[in-house]
C-alpha cells in the first residue's frame, strides 16, 4: 500500500502505519484539507490519489469537515479515538457520484509539523452484504435440512425398480438448489473402473462421453476418491495433475467438488458436483451442505448393494430350484432299466484290457473318447468311469445325440431363456447345467452339427456355455465323456467334423471291442439278461439249454450286446419252461453271417480293429495293442488274409 503526502510529513512509524492499514486512511490537516491517502481509499472512492492531495475531506466525506471545523481544530476538543469499527455510520459521495455507506473515525495527531487529523473511513456496505449472506444462510439453514430429509425419504421408499431414476430427480434438485450446472453419480468396481453412472446436465449445458470416466484420465482424482479425500478446486489451476486438468478441461469442468461414498468402511461410488458456465469459489457453508448429500448419497449406495445381493441371491434359489426340478424329472427317465445297469458283465481279455484303461483314467478329470462299434456298451463302460470317480457322488447325464434332432440338439445341450424361439414358453436348464460338478456322457458324439461343435468346443476350452436367448455366460464344472461307433478321422476328411474338436475330446481313446472279440463273455451277458427279464416277466429260469450257448458263441453279432440282449428277450417272452432255449436271430443281416467260417471271423474282425484305429498297427493305441498282437504278428496275420490299407496296392 502506498502512501502520496502533500505538506504533511510524519515520522517513519506513523508512515507505516498508514501504508499497511487494511482499511480506507487518509491525513488532514486541522482545516479538512487532504494530506495523504492510501490505496484502499482510492479503491473505496474511485479517485487516484493525485486528485484528492489539497482537495477538502468534504469532496468525500462531508461530515468529516463539518466534525473538524466545529471544534476549531484542536486536538484536546476532537473526539478521543476509538477502536476501529466503533465510528460513526455517515455517508460518502464516491467520483462517480454514488453514495455509500461508511464508517468514520477521527483522531487527532500532534507532530513536529503542527496538528493532523487521521480519518477511517470502512466500507460497511461489503460488511453488510456478508452479514446479509449469513443471515440468509441461517434462515435458509431449516429449509435445506428440510429438503435433505425429503430426499432421504424419497430414497428409502422408492421402489427398486424406480431407485436409478430417483436418483437422476435428486441430482437435479440438488444442482438447482445450489445453483449447480452438472451432477452424477457412480458405483466404483474395485479396479477402479466405473459403471451406472447416472448423471443430470442443467438446461443448456453440453453433456460428455461417459468412457471418459477412466482412471488413465483422472488418475489424480481416482486416487484421492479411493482414498477417502474429498475432491475439491475451484479453478482448473488447483488440479496438481495435469492429466486430470486436461480431462476436466475437455469435459467443460471449471469446478467441481467430488465425495467419497462408503458403504462398511470400502469406497464403492462418488457424487461429483461441477460448474461449467463460471468458476465457483466452494465456500465452507455449501461444502458442509455436499457433504450431508454425500451422507445421503452412501444410504442410496449401500441400499442398491443390498438390493443386488438379494437379486442374487432370488437368482441363485431359482437356479438351484430349476435345477433340482430338471434333475427330478430327468431321474425319473433314468429309472428305466438300461443296458448292463449292474455293471460291466465279461472276464475276456478285450474286456479286462478296457477296464485297465478305465481304472487309469476315471480317478482323473481328462475328457475320454469311447470308440466302438454301434450297441457295443459305450454308455455301460462310460457309467464305469464315473462310478469310479470323484464326482460318482453326484448324478451322471446321457444324452444321445443322435437321437435328438438337429434343431433342438443345441437347447438341450445348453438351455434356454424363455422366448429364445417360437415355442420356448419357459425357460430351460440345459443339460450341462444339469451336469455341473458331475459328468456328461455324449454318446454319438460323431452325429453333431458343425454349429454345435464350435459351442461344445468353447465348454471344452472355457468352461462355460450361454443359454439360447441370453448372451450372459454360465461356469460350468462338467466332465466330459464322449463316444461314437463313427471314425471320426474319416469325418474330418469328409468336412463334417471340426478337426480342433476332435483333438480336444481324443484327450484318453478306448477302443470299446465288439461281442465277437469276447465271445467267451456271451454265456455271462445271457445270464444277466435272463436275470433283468425273469424279474420284468416273472418268469423264472432255471436252467439254458447249451447247444443255444454254443450257437450263440458263434454267431457274428453285428448289432453285439445290444442284438444280443434283443434275442434273449424274445425268447424270455416266448418261455414255457424253466429251462430256456434260444433261437438264433433269423434277420437277413444274421442269415449271411450265422455260420461264417473261421478266417472269415478273424479277417472281419482284425479289419474293424484296423479302421477304428486308422490303420495304425504300432503304438499304444494302436491296432496290435487294441488285438494283444506283436506288431509283427498282425502284419503277418494281415498279409495271410490280404488286408491291405486303402489307397495302398
Amino acid at each position: 500500500m502506498t502512501v502520496t503526502s502533500g505538506s504533511f510529513d510524519t515520522a517513519g512509524t506513523l508512515r507505516l502505519a498508514i501504508e499497511t492499514s487494511p482499511n480506507g486512511l487518509l491525513v488532514t490537516d486541522v482545516e479538512g484539507t487532504i494530506q495523504a491517502v492510501n490505496t484502499e481509499v482510492e479503491r473505496q472512492f474511485g479517485y487516484a490519489r493525485d486528485e484528492l492531495i489539497g482537495q477538502s475531506v468534504g469532496l468525500l466525506v462531508p461530515e468529516a469537515v463539518r466534525s473538524i471545523r466545529a471544534r476549531g481544530g484542536s486536538p484536546a476538543d476532537m473526539p478521543q479515538g476509538r477502536p476501529t469499527g466503533a465510528g460513526r455510520d455517515v455517508l460518502a459521495r464516491r467520483k462517480d457520484g454514488s453514495s455509500v455507506a461508511v464508517e468514520l473515525e477521527l483522531k487527532p495527531i500532534d507532530t513536529a509539523d503542527g496538528c493532523f487529523v487521521l480519518a477511517w473511513v470502512v466500507d460497511t456496505s461489503g460488511r453488510q452484504r456478508i452479514q446479509d449472506a449469513q443471515r440468509t444462510a441461517i434462515e435458509r439453514q431449516p429449509e435445506f435440512e428440510r429438503f435433505v430429509a425429503e430426499l432421504s425419504f424419497q430414497f428409502i421408499n422408492v421402489p427398486g425398480d424406480e431407485v436409478v431414476e430417483a436418483i437422476r430427480h435428486g441430482l437435479g434438485r440438488i444442482c438447482q438448489e445450489l445453483n449447480l450446472d452438472r451432477c452424477m453419480f457412480v458405483r466404483i468396481l474395485s479396479d477402479a473402473g466405473l459403471f451406472e453412472p447416472v448423471t443430470w446436465t442443467a438446461p443448456g449445458i453440453p453433456s460428455f462421453e461417459l468412457p471418459l470416466l477412466t482412471r488413465a484420465r483422472f488418475p489424480w482424482t481416482f486416487e484421492r476418491v479411493l482414498a477417502g479425500d474429498h475432491v475439491i478446486f475451484s479453478t482448473l489451476a488447483d488440479v496438481p495433475s495435469e492429466i486430470d486438468r486436461t480431462t476436466f478441461a475437455a469435459i467443460g469442468t471449471r469446478s467441481a467438488v467430488c465425495i467419497p461414498l462408503s458403504v462398511e468402511g470400502r469406497v464403492t461410488g462418488a457424487v461429483a458436483f461441477n460448474t461449467v458456465r463460471a468458476e465457483r469459489t466452494w465456500s465452507p457453508e455449501i461444502v458442509q451442505r455436499l457433504k450431508i448429500v454425500g451422507g445421503v448419497f452412501d444410504q442410496v449406495l449401500a441400499r442398491q448393494l443390498r438390493d443386488e445381493a438379494m437379486r442374487a441371491a432370488s437368482l441363485e434359489v431359482q437356479r438351484l430350484k430349476d435345477q433340482l426340478e430338471a434333475e427330478n424329472v430327468y431321474l425319473r427317465r433314468e429309472e428305466r432299466e438300461r443296458l448292463g445297469q449292474a455293471g460291466v458283465v465279461g472276464q475276456s481279455a478285450a474286456v479286462r484290457r478296457v477296464m485297465e484303461q478305465i481304472q487309469q483314467v476315471a480317478a482323473t478329470d481328462s475328457t475320454v473318447l469311447l470308440l466302438g462299434e454301434t450297441g457295443t456298451g459305450k454308455e455301460l463302460f462310460a457309467t464305469q468311469i464315473h462310478e469310479l470317480g470323484a464326482r460318482r457322488g453326484n448324478t451322471m447325464v446321457r444324452v444321445n445325440c443322435g437321437a435328438i434332432p438337429a434343431t433342438l440338439i443345441e437347447s438341450e445341450l445348453f438351455g434356454r431363456e424363455r422366448g429364445a424361439f417360437t415355442g420356448a414358453l419357459s425357460r430351460e436348464v440345459g443339460r450341462f447345467e444339469l451336469a455341473d460338478r458331475s459328468t456328461i456322457f455324449l454318446d454319438e458324439i460323431g452325429d453333431l452339427s458343425f454349429e454345435v461343435q464350435v459351442k461344445l468346443l468353447r465348454v471344452l476350452e472355457e468352461h462355460q456355455i450361454e443359454r439360447l436367448g441370453s448372451p450372459r455366460p454360465i461356469a460350468v464344472n462338467t466332465r466330459i465323456i464322449a463316444a461314437t461307433h463313427r471314425n471320426l478321422e474319416q469325418r474330418i476328411a469328409e468336412g463334417a467334423f471340426r478337426e480342433d474338436l476332435y483333438y480336444r475330446l481324443n484327450v484318453f481313446p478306448i477302443h470299446v471291442p465288439p461281442l465277437r472279440e469276447r465271445l467267451d463273455d456271451i454265456p455271462l451277458l445271457v445270464w444277466r439278461f435272463v436275470e433283468e427279464f425273469s424279474h420284468a416277466f416273472g418268469k423264472r429260469i432255471d436252467a439254458i439249454d447249451k447247444d443255444s450257448l454254443a450257437a450263440l458263441q458263434h454267431h457274428a453279432w453285428p448289432g453285439n450286446i445290444r442284438e444280443l440282449r434283443n434275442v434273449v428277450e424274445r425268447a424270455m417272452i416266448s418261455a414255457s419252461s424253466r429251462r430256456l432255449t434260444i433261437p438264433l436271430p433269423q434277420s437277413s443281416v444274421a442269415a449271411t453271417t450265422r455260420n461264417p467260417r473261421l478266417l472269415d471271423v478273424e479277417r472281419e474282425h482284425i479289419r474293424a480293429v484296423l479302421e477304428a484305429t486308422g490303420w495304425r498297427i504300432r503304438g499304444a493305441a494302436g491296432a496290435a495293442d487294441k488285438l494283444g498282437l506283436k506288431p509283427t504278428t498282425l502284419e503277418s496275420r494281415m498279409a495271410k488274409l490280404g488286408l491291405k490299407r486303402p489307397g495302398h496296392p
